[in-house]
């Protein structure tokens, strides 16, 4: 049972958090290379804009922002699941190696598999889930051990190693490509929002629809993971089916998400911190904030990165390693 002050301290915290997603939206919306006045907005949403405010709305700006939010939104749902099963706050699928996995599977696909253009967004994510998916695999294989099961420590590790060969690895596939096959995975590693258009959206959305639902379903199992193995298996909590069948859940929101944004890390790791730092460790209450932050800081940190420099900016994963990676420190020394 929720005590009813803490669901009230939830909505209030999701309203705010809501407010702050639409305020950087608009904000976003009119800042770039083509500026948009920002008492231009409106009127060109509900199509009285000039062909220009149009285009740059429509074209560019929205549904970048969108997939922005989308995929900060998976990242941040990925990490509170891979934090909850294997009991380890610093993990996230952009430091435990799976975005590198995801990130050569991309590779040898875009380089390798040639599908025609209008296939190739939809196929995109699919290839991520498949490299991302054999990566966690893995990791988990050579991180457990029989008598004490998953330990968090050796997790990290082995994950960091994994993404630093599989980093060597994506070297190694491009360096006898073609110049421009080479331009484009190197944007990808940068995490740089590459999938800008409308299909993109529609190639992402349908893993969101499902996953995201499911995941709140889950919420109470994810709770009982994250106490230890007795009193899980006391209660008749099938451990390993589970942290398999959410492991896939945490790979498969990854993959869709950096398939169209790139190499991003940290997401998955802040968000659900400060969701819980807001409302508590209980997963029904902090998943839908985490859902929320992820998006608002992806959203936040592209913003501010497509606008340092002129014309290209900043990608936005080398902006959240920027706000994240003194966090990641923060913990790590905190852990020990």
């Amino acid at each position: 049972m929720i005590h009813p002050s803490l669901i009230k301290k939830q909505r209030m915290l999701m309203v705010i958090l809501t407010a702050l997603i639409i305020v950087t939206v608009l904000v976003s919306m009119g800042l770039g290379y083509s500026s948009v006045s920002y008492n231009r907005i409106i009127p060109t949403l509900f199509g009285n804009g000039t062909f220009k405010e149009e285009f740059v709305l429509f074209s560019i700006r929205l549904p970048r922002i969108i997939i922005t939010l989308l995929a900060g939104m998976a990242l941040a749902l990925s990490g509170a699941i891979l934090q909850g099963i294997t009991r380890n706050d610093l993990a996230d699928p952009g430091i435990i190696g799976i975005n590198a996995g995801a990130g050569v599977a991309v590779a040898v696909f875009f380089l390798f598999f040639p599908i025609e253009a209008g296939s190739f967004v939809y196929f995109l994510p699919l290839a991520a889930f498949l490299g991302a998916f054999l990566t966690a695999c893995l990791i988990y294989i050579f991180s457990y051990q029989k008598k004490v099961g998953i330990q968090p420590t050796r997790l990290v590790l082995v994950g960091v190693g994994f993404s630093m060969a599989l980093s060597g690895a994506m070297i190694v596939l491009i360096s006898s490509a073609e110049r421009e096959k080479v331009d484009f995975i190197a944007k990808w590693l940068a995490g740089n929002i590459w999938g800008t258009d409308w299909p993109f959206i529609l190639a992402i959305l349908p893993w969101l629809i499902v996953l995201v639902p499911f995941t709140l379903y889950k919420s109470n199992r994810l709770n009982l993971l994250g106490l230890s193995e007795p009193v899980s298996i006391g209660v008749g909590l099938a451990i390993e089916k589970e942290r398999i069948v959410l492991l896939v859940t945490a790979v498969a929101l990854a993959a869709s998400a950096v398939s169209v944004t790139g190499g991003i890390a940290f997401i998955g790791l802040m968000a659900p911190h400060l969701a819980k730092s807001l409302i508590g460790p209980r997963n029904q209450l902090f998943l839908p904030l985490a859902l929320l932050l992820g998006g608002w800081l992806l959203l936040f940190a592209d913003t501010i990165g497509r606008n340092v420099l002129e014309p290209d900016g900043v990608p936005a994963g080398i902006m959240a390693a920027l706000i994240g990676a003194p966090y990641f420190i923060y913990l790590l020394l905190k852990k020990v």
